[in-house]
């Protein structure tokens, strides 16, 4: 499936900032379920293009750009626009190439520290299966255990505030999905990409988010409870981490001055582009 990217994120200060320095995780990842066609990332202040800094791979195989823009400025855009082609592995990565070692993401966060709640909704699921049906049975409780809602949680709203509401949205579900999936031992971590959603090509209002588990003889598998299913040639995979915070595709910081509130606004297109 080819899929085209349309992703525009822009800020706005109260006040002007000196200067901005950023840093992205806004390349896909390189790995057997998807390529790479065409792929462009800009930065503005206004009318002013920012400076392309380094650029190197980390040892979670994500793509680290770097950015730096000079003021006064009092807004900013970030503009994503490239096809990817992409297939169906059953939400394995395969072929993708990392150096940290997956125990490493048993470490929990605020994110997603372990409740009396989650606890409980852990053990419920059975391993009789093994590994990899544990893992789907948690992505399952998840689903059942939070309903898709926005609007009723927000960016620090951690796994178990979100399971005690009942709702909240994809970055609520990976958060819970990555506490269970470490109560019972397996590794895990948070992922964030785009979804193609509907054949419309309507707007979404901020890019898609997922988990993925380290299975013992399968390696990392994603799971998507928001949606009932494992990544399949829908998704876009740009880059992990061990919570949405870890896992950011724009880090940025304001320099000099007071900047103020800050208001963002990200409007997100993924379209098919098959013939």
């Amino acid at each position: 499936m080819r899929l085209s990217v349309d992703h525009i994120t822009r800020y706005s200060y109260e006040r002007p900032v000196r200067g901005l320095v950023q840093s992205h995780r806004l390349t896909p990842s390189v790995f057997q379920g998807q390529r790479v066609i065409s792929w462009e990332v800009s930065v503005k202040g206004g009318d002013t293009a920012a400076v392309r800094g380094a650029e190197f791979t980390d040892g979670a195989g994500d793509r680290i750009q770097g950015w730096s823009i000079a003021g006064p400025l009092t807004d900013l855009s970030v503009t994503v626009r490239g096809l990817v082609e992409t297939s169906d592995t059953a939400g394995m990565l395969k072929g993708y190439r990392e150096v940290i070692n997956p125990c490493a993401y048993k470490r929990e966060t605020a994110m997603t520290a372990a409740s009396g709640a989650l606890s409980d909704l852990a053990e419920g699921v059975s391993d009789a299966g093994g590994a990899l049906a544990l893992a789907h049975g948690l992505s399952a409780a998840v689903t059942g255990a939070i309903a898709y809602h926005p609007g009723v949680t927000h960016a620090h709203t951690s796994a178990s505030e979100a399971l005690a509401l009942g709702e909240g949205v994809c970055q609520d579900h990976a958060h819970a999905l990555i506490a269970l999936a470490r109560l019972r031992d397996l590794p895990a971590r948070y992922v964030s990409g785009y979804l193609f959603a509907d054949a419309s090509g309507t707007a979404h209002e901020a890019a898609h988010a997922w988990a993925e588990i380290h299975v013992p003889g399968f390696g990392w598998i994603g799971f998507d409870p928001a949606n009932a299913c494992c990544p399949d040639e829908r998704y876009i995979r740009l880059a992990s981490g061990f919570d949405a915070r870890d896992a950011a595709p724009i880090r940025g910081v304001a320099r000099g001055g007071q900047p103020g509130d800050e208001a963002m606004d990200v409007t997100v297109a993924v379209l098919s582009s098959d013939q």
